[in-house]
This record gives C-alpha cells, structure tokens and sequence, in this order.
C-alpha cells in the first residue's frame, strides 16, 4: 500500500467536502439524489481509512501516516496529522459508524435532507480530525468544531425538548473545554513556543502545576465521556436527539474525552495521573455501580441505554488509571465495542420508535411475535451490552477486570459487579419488550424490519462478533503504543495477554 498519499487529510476533508456539496445543491424535492451522494460520500470516506490499517506497522509506537505542513507560522502551529496504535482504530469506526447512519436515515428523514447528510458528514470529517490531530491547537480547533453539527442535529431534527437538550449539551462541553484552552496556552510557553504534542510530552513540568494541567483536562475530557458527576447532560441529549444523532454521539463523540486521557492526561501529566489516579478510580466505580442501578429503574429505552453508556465509558477509565497493560489495552476495546453495542442498541430503539413513536417499555410486549428477524439481532446487541462471551462486550470488560484485580482485587470485585447489573438492565428491558404474548394492537400491526434495516444491523452484528471471537486484529495495533505510553507514565512493561 502506498503510504505517501495523504490518507489522514483525505479522512478527514472527504467528509467535509461531501458535506458541503450536498448543501450546495441538495434540496428536498431531489432528496434521493443527495442521499445517494451521501451515501457514496460516506462508503468513499471509509475506504480511504482502510490503507491505515493495512499498512499500519504493529511493532512502532510513534505516529504513523504523518503529514506536515506550516499553518500559522506566527504562532509556529503546524497542520500536524498522523495516528499510532491510540488512535487508528478510532479513524477506522468513525468512518464506518457514518456509513451506518447514512443508511438508517434512508427513508426516515423526509425534510431537510441535505443538511441532515451534510450535518453527519461534516462531523465525521472533524471527528476524525481529533483523533489524527499532533498539533494541540489543531486538536483543539477539531475537538470544539464537533459541538456545532452535533447542536444543530439535535436542536433540529430532536424530540420536543430538543432546544433545552442541545443548549444543555453546548453549554456543559464549551464550558469544560474553556479551561483545557488555558492549558494548552500554559504548555505552549512551556515547550518554548510550540504545540507539538511530542515536545509537550518531554517538557519536564512541577508536580503541582501538573496537577492543575491535569484538573483543567480533566474538567474538558470528564463531560465529553461523560463521568459522574458531570453527565446528566447526556441522557436528555439521547433522549431528545434522532436515532443517527443517539448513535454517532454513543459510538464516536464519546470516545473524544476519553482518548483525551490517552494524549493528553496521561502522557502529558504522568506524575499528575498517579497523585490523582485515587480520585478518577473513586468517580470510575461510581459511574459503574450507581450509574447501573440508575438504568435499572428507566422506563424510556433510550434514557436506560444512555445510562448503561456512562456505566460501560466508567469501565474505560478505569481502566486508563490502573497503570497496567492489559487494563489500558482493555479500555480501548471497550472503547471501540461500546462503539459497535451501543450504536446497535440505539438503532434498534430507532426501529421500533418509527412503527410505534414510542419508547416507553411498558407500551411494548410480544414484539418477536410480530418482527422476529429484528427480535434476533436485538437479543444478540442486549447480549453484548451485558458482556456475554464471544461478543465485543466481554472482551473490553474481562481485560479491565483482569487489569483491574492485578492492580487491587477490591477494585476489580467492584467493577464486575457491572457483568451482573449490565445483565440486569438489559435483559430486563429486552424481556419486557421483545418476550410474552402481544400486548396491544400496535405491537400487532408491527411490521418486521426491511432489506435496509437488515442491513445495517446485520453490519454491526458482524462487527460485534467478530471483536468478540478475534479480538487478536485490534489488540496487536495497540500493542506497542500502549507499551510505550506506560513507560513513559513510569510502570513496567506488562505482558499482553493473547
């Protein structure tokens, strides 16, 4: 594979420029025309992800596929792109999770098609632009642009209270990023007028300033995962949002904060994450055992599946601070699964929404009667969200347990409890919709999914499975960045586990 095409750039400005033709010339009486172009504008954007893993090399740590060039030469900030074993995964998913979309919203959104597509991939594009970013004002430029297609998704094609959900939204993510912005400006005087990350990473930095660096991350990254206490904005975002609006923000944004740790916190703040490490474990287990006794009591189907998001992303970070390899390797996977579940759940909450426009659980019942081919991809997603071995779910969890015990065996006992809550919530909530006889006559008068829906589901469901019986492909391009990182945070190098 040639490695000299710039791969990142076309990642990242495909999407965009996509999204800006259908804007120009999309309107609603040719909407077939812009969601063909949307559609071949997506699956063009995921191709051109794939030479990142095919010639992706295991065995480095560094960044790979890099790509600069002078930008804003006054402030010596460069158009500084490339990925290492942290990031090309995520590259990869946020191309494909927008394809998925494009094909969900096929036939439900009928006004303002172009810039229902346009909004989708303009995002794709700034999204991948964070996790390609080497340059911190770059990151961050990227990092705030995914706010303004994610507000006007909800705030325009959202449930009734979808202003209030948007603001809340905005609001919550600006105001943490504020002060990561006074951050970047601290660390770049500190590394002698530069925003190159790997220079930040080597600048020697006092203990109690990086304790201040590493709170004004943390105060960014915490509301992007979202970790408690800082989450309640997420649940009125899914709730009130559209189904492609729940998934990218469940499947990709997310990921954001949390791969902040992994570049930022982390690397940058190392003696800062070790003196503070107590404080993000306490919040972690919070977010696993409380957040999913919360789930338990939803009634909404989407209020319980953005529940169980914040108690799965309080598994990732834990599994960043317990300073171990296979606790790190496996927030990561659980990072990319959660990717393929949650996204899979909230589609499936969308198919039913569009027969019943309901999602409350008591107005279903008896739903396999009735549309037994969605019952069977839905059963295998609830599975997966409670970590059922041989899908993604468990992968992801298993490793941070194990990472976890190996750190204290207190802490990993309160982290499995998530095995027995994630099966609670789940197969509680799919007993009571899916199973028993019809309960009305609109669960009689459903309809089972069609050749699109069964497409898109039947994309996820492969992914799922096969993270869940070969995660060997993802865990080896992660490998030895993962290995570098540790050691330069300052713990021994761990075998991985295979």
């Amino acid at each position: 594979m040639d490695n000299t095409l710039p791969w990142l750039s076309l990642a990242i400005w495909l999407p965009i420029l996509f999204g800006v033709l259908i804007l120009g010339v999309g309107r609603d009486q040719n909407a077939n025309v812009v969601r063909t172009v949307a559609l071949a504008g997506s699956l063009v954007s995921l191709l051109v992800t794939l030479p990142l893993y095919s010639g992706f090399d295991a065995a480095q740590a560094g960044l790979q596929f890099v790509e600069k060039g002078a930008w804003i030469e006054r402030l010596n900030a460069h158009y500084h792109l490339g990925v290492d074993g942290l990031s090309v995964w995520f590259v990869i998913l946020t191309a494909f999770i927008t394809v998925i979309v494009v094909i969900a919203g096929w036939e439900v959104i009928e006004s303002r098609v172009a810039q229902y597509y346009a909004a989708f991939l303009i995002l794709s594009g700034l999204m991948i632009g964070v996790f390609a970013a080497a340059d911190g004002l770059l990151f961050y430029i990227f990092f705030e642009a995914t706010l303004i297609p994610m507000y006007i998704i909800i705030g325009v094609w959202g449930g009734p209270n979808r202003v209030y959900a948007a603001f809340k939204f905005f609001l919550y993510t600006l105001a943490g990023s504020l002060l990561m912005l006074v951050a970047l400006v601290y660390l770049y005087y500190a590394a002698g007028g530069s925003f190159d990350l790997a220079a930040w990473r080597d600048v020697k930095i006092p203990l109690d300033a990086q304790v201040l660096l590493f709170l004004a991350f943390f105060a960014a990254f915490s509301v992007k995962v979202p970790m408690w206490p800082v989450h309640t904005w997420l649940p009125d975002a899914h709730v009130e949002a559209p189904t492609g609006g729940s998934v990218v923000l469940a499947a990709i944004m997310l990921k954001l904060g949390a791969y902040g740790f992994l570049r930022f916190s982390l690397p940058i703040t190392p003696d800062a994450a070790h003196e503070l490490a107590w404080f993000i474990i306490a919040i972690s287990l919070v977010a696993v055992v409380y957040i999913g006794f919360v789930a338990l009591v939803q009634t909404d189907m989407k209020k319980l599946v953005a529940y169980s998001s914040i108690a799965h992303m309080g598994f990732v970070t834990l599994g960043f601070f317990v300073f171990n390899r296979i606790g790190v390797e496996g927030a990561i996977v659980q990072m990319i699964s959660h990717g393929f579940v949650s996204g899979a759940m909230f589609l499936c909450i969308g198919v039913m929404y569009d027969r019943m426009h309901s999602r409350n659980i008591a107005d279903y019942g008896g739903v396999v009667n009735t549309m037994p081919r969605f019952a069977t991809f839905m059963m295998l997603f609830a599975m997966a969200n409670c970590g059922l071995p041989g899908t993604s779910g468990f992968v992801g969890e298993f490793y941070v347990i194990l990472g976890a015990v190996k750190y204290d065996f207190w802490i990993g006992a309160l982290a499995a409890t998530t095995l027995i809550l994630g099966a609670a919530y789940s197969l509680w909530m799919y007993k009571r919709v899916i199973f028993g006889d019809v309960a009305n006559d609109n669960v009689a008068g459903l309809s089972d999914i069609g050749a699109r829906e069964f497409l898109m589901l039947a994309l996820l469901a492969g992914a799922v499975l096969w993270m869940g019986v070969y995660p060997k492909p993802f865990t080896d391009l992660m490998g030895a960045s993962v290995a570098d990182l540790l050691q330069h945070v300052g713990q021994s190098k761990l075998p991985l586990v295979q």
